[in-house]
C-alpha cells in the first residue's frame, strides 16, 4: 500500500504549522478529498461554530490520484461549514495549487484561527511558512497572485473574500473554487493566499501495470463522443441550446424553462463567433475549457452556469456581456451562480414591486458596476452579497428565491428535471447539481434520457449517481471524467433512435434493478472502463482493494459522513426542500404535471438511502458502513 496521506495542521492565530498524519484506518476508509475532509471536521471543529469564527476549520486537502497523470487529476478540495447554508460545504478547483501542494510533500491542510493582519502562507518541499501579507490586500484574484513566487501553484482570494460576501470563491491560476463561501471562509481568517512548491514525485504502488492502465483510460476518454468530441467542442455551454429544447433552461428567475433568445449564448454560437481555441487543466484530456479575447488578450470563457444564468435567468442575450461578467466575477472572487442567481431574484423583487436595487430582467448596463458593488459590499448592494435565501428573509418573495438550504441552485430547471429537483433538495451542501447526482444529465441534457416528468426510480437513481460522484471526487479526479457511463453506442444512434429511446424508458422503469445493485455492492468485485475506470486507478495507485462495489461504498460513506455533519449543525428533513415555486407552480399552466413531486420521492429516497423516515442515517446504516458516530449526535 502506497504511504499514508501527510497534512499539515496550520495555526494561523499562533503563527505555527505542524504535520497531521492520517491512520491507516481512515485512509482505508475515506481515501482523501471532500470524504476524508468531512471525517475531519465532524472529528476536529467544535459543533455550532459560526462559519466566519476563528475556531471554524478549512480543509483543503487531495486525493491519491492527483498528481499521478491520471486523467484530469489536478482537482483538489476545500471543506468548511458553508457560509450559505450553516451545513458542510465542499468546493473543488482546477489549477496548479493541487499538484504543487502534493509535490510540496502535503495531501492536505487543516488550517484553523485568525491572522492578526493579512497574511499568506508559502509551501516549499515541507517547509510552511505564514508570512505578513497586507500589501496583497485589496488586490484582485490575477493581481495577487502575480505578485507571488512564480512556478508555484496558488490559491488566493479577491476583494468579496476580504469583504465576507457570503458566495465569495478562490482562484487558482484562472480556475475557480466557486461555491458555497470559500473566499470569505479565508477572509474571515485573513488570509489572502496560498502558494506550493515542491519536487517530489508521486509514487504508485504498482507503477508498471497503472502507468499501463492510465494510457488506456486516456484513450477510453478521448474516444468517447461525450468527453472526447462534444465536450471538447463546445464545453459545458453547450448544453445551452439542450436545456432550452427541453424546457430545462431558467430564465427569468426560474418563472420559465426556455428562452426564444438562448441560442446568443450557446456554445454553438460561442465557438462560431469568439472562440480562440479550447483548453482544459493540466492531465486533463478532454479540454473542454473556452479560450476567448477580452480587450484584446485572451482569457478563459463561461461555463455554461455563467451563460445560463447571465443569459437567459436575468433575461438577457449578449454573448460579449456573459464574458465581461464571468471575468469580472473572477477577478473580484465571487461564484457567478449564486451572484447572478441572486440578482435575478433582485429583478423579480422589482418586477413585483417589493423592492428596488436598479435591477430589472433585460436590462445589463449596469450590472458590472453593481458586480464591483456586491464585492465591496457598497450601500444597499451589500445586502445582495449575502445571497438570495437572506433577502427572501428581509424582503419576502421566499416562494421565488432560487436556493436550497441557502446555496442557491445550478442552471437547471427542475420542474422539467425532477431528478434533479430531488438531487437539489438532499444535496449535503445545497442547491448543487453535482452533489446532487446531476440527474439532469439523465433527464434533459444527455442523449439517453428517462422520462423527465416520472418520479419513477428517481430516488434510486439520484442515490446511485450521488454516490458515484462523491467517490470519483475523494479520489481526486474531475467529475466529468465520470460521464463516459453513458455508452458511446447511444451517441452514435442519438437521441431519437428507436434503441435509445426504448433505453430511456427502461431507465425509468429501472428502480428494482437500481436498488439490487446498491444492495449487492460487496459482491460487485470486478472492475471496468465501461462504469467507473476510476476503481481500478485507485486500486493500482493505493495498492488498496478496490472495486466497483467497495468505490461505490466510498461514495455512499461520503454522502452519509456530510449528512451526519449538517444534523449535527442544526440541519434536518425540513431544511430538504424547494421554493414553492418549483414544488406548487406548474411550469405550463395548461400542464399542472410541471412541477416537483418532491415529497413522495423524498420518502422513496430515505427509504433508498436506509435512513430513517426524518431523513436521518440509522444505526445500522452506520455500522454497515463504519462510521463511527461523534458523541454530540443522537
Amino acid at each position: 500500500m502506497m504511504s499514508l496521506p501527510v497534512y499539515a495542521k496550520i495555526d494561523l492565530t499562533g503563527g505555527s504549522a505542524e504535520p497531521f498524519n492520517i491512520s491507516e484506518e481512515y485512509f482505508k476508509k475515506y481515501i482523501g478529498g471532500k470524504t476524508l475532509a468531512a471525517r475531519l471536521l465532524l472529528d476536529l471543529m467544535r459543533p455550532f461554530l459560526d462559519c466566519l469564527d476563528p475556531g471554524a476549520l478549512i480543509i483543503i486537502n487531495t486525493g491519491p490520484l492527483n498528481g499521478t497523470g491520471a486523467p484530469s487529476s489536478s482537482r483538489f478540495n476545500i471543506s468548511f461549514k458553508n457560509v450559505l447554508t450553516g451545513g458542510i460545504a465542499s468546493s473543488n478547483c482546477g489549477g496548479l495549487f493541487g499538484v504543487m501542494l502534493k509535490r510540496a510533500g502535503y495531501d492536505g491542510l487543516i488550517i484553523s484561527g485568525r491572522a492578526g493582519q493579512p497574511s499568506r502562507v508559502e509551501i516549499c518541499d515541507g517547509l510552511v511558512s505564514i508570512i505578513p501579507a497586507p500589501e496583497l490586500w485589496g488586490l484582485d484574484t490575477e493581481a495577487v497572485q502575480e505578485k507571488l513566487p512564480a512556478h508555484h501553484g496558488k490559491l488566493v482570494i479577491g476583494p468579496a473574500g476580504e469583504n465576507l460576501v457570503r458566495f465569495a470563491s478562490a482562484a487558482s491560476g484562472e480556475r475557480m473554487a466557486g461555491r458555497c463561501g470559500g473566499g470569505a471562509a479565508l477572509g474571515a481568517k485573513n488570509l489572502k493566499a496560498l502558494s506550493a512548491y515542491g519536487t517530489r514525485e508521486a509514487a504508485p504502488e504498482n507503477p508498471r501495470r497503472y502507468y499501463a492502465f492510465i494510457k488506456k483510460w486516456v484513450k477510453f476518454i478521448r474516444n468517447h463522443p461525450m468527453t472526447g468530441d462534444a465536450l471538447p467542442h463546445y464545453g459545458t455551454v453547450g448544453l445551452v441550446n439542450k436545456a432550452n429544447a427541453s424546457g430545462a433552461l431558467p430564465t427569468r428567475n426560474f418563472q420559465y424553462g426556455c428562452c426564444a433568445d438562448a441560442d446568443a449564448v450557446s456554445g454553438e454560437t460561442l465557438a462560431e463567433t469568439i472562440l480562440t481555441r479550447n483548453s482544459g487543466c493540466v492531465s486533463c484530456p478532454i479540454r473542454c475549457e473556452r479560450r476567448v479575447m477580452k480587450d484584446g488578450r485572451e482569457i478563459k470563457g463561461p461555463e455554461y452556469e455563467t451563460a445560463g444564468f447571465f443569459g437567459p435567468n436575468i433575461g438577457a442575450k449578449d454573448l460579449q456581456k456573459v464574458v465581461d461578467f464571468n471575468y469580472v466575477c473572477d477577478i473580484l472572487g465571487m461564484d457567478t451562480i449564486s451572484c447572478a442567481s441572486t440578482i435575478a431574484f433582485a429583478m423579480e423583487l422589482k418586477e413585483r414591486g417589493m423592492a428596488d436595487f436598479d435591477l430589472e430582467f433585460g436590462r445589463i448596463d449596469n450590472i458590472e458596476e453593481i458586480l464591483h458593488k456586491i464585492a465591496r459590499r457598497e450601500g444597499i448592494y451589500s445586502e445582495l452579497a449575502n445571497g438570495s435565501k437572506w433577502m427572501s428573509e428581509k424582503y419576502g418573495g421566499k416562494e421565488f428565491a432560487m436556493h436550497a438550504k441557502g446555496l442557491e441552485m445550478a442552471s437547471y430547471e427542475p420542474r422539467r428535471s425532477v431528478g434533479m429537483g430531488l438531487g437539489y433538495a438532499t444535496s449535503n451542501r445545497g442547491g448543487c447539481h453535482l452533489n446532487g447526482g446531476y440527474l439532469a444529465l439523465l433527464e434533459s441534457v444527455g442523449v439517453l434520457s428517462t422520462d423527465a416528468q416520472n418520479s419513477s426510480s428517481k430516488a434510486e437513481l439520484t442515490v446511485f449517481m450521488q454516490d458515484a460522484l462523491e467517490a470519483v471526487s475523494a479520489g481526486g479526479c474531475c467529475l466529468f471524467t465520470a460521464q463516459t457511463f453513458v455508452p458511446a453506442i447511444f451517441f452514435h444512434l442519438g437521441p431519437n433512435h428507436i434503441v435509445t429511446r426504448v433505453a430511456g424508458k427502461v431507465m425509468t422503469f429501472a428502480g428494482a434493478a437500481v436498488r439490487l445493485l446498491l444492495n449487492i455492492k460487496p459482491l460487485l468485485r470486478f472492475n471496468s472502463f465501461f462504469l467507473l475506470p476510476h476503481a481500478e486507478a485507485l486500486r493500482l495507485v493505493t495498492g488498496l482493494p478496490m472495486y466497483t462495489g467497495s468505490f461505490l461504498t466510498l461514495g455512499e460513506r461520503s454522502f452519509n459522513l456530510e449528512r451526519l455533519f449538517n444534523i449535527r449543525e442544526g440541519l434536518s428533513a425540513a431544511d430538504d426542500s424547494l421554493p414553492g415555486r418549483l414544488t406548487g407552480t406548474p411550469q405550463q399552466a395548461e400542464k399542472p404535471d410541471t412541477v416537483v413531486p418532491l415529497e413522495c420521492m423524498l420518502k422513496q429516497y430515505y427509504k433508498v438511502r436506509g435512513w430513517s423516515a426524518s431523513g436521518i442515517p440509522t444505526k445500522k446504516k452506520l455500522r454497515h458502513l463504519g462510521i463511527v458516530i461523534p458523541p454530540e449526535l443522537p
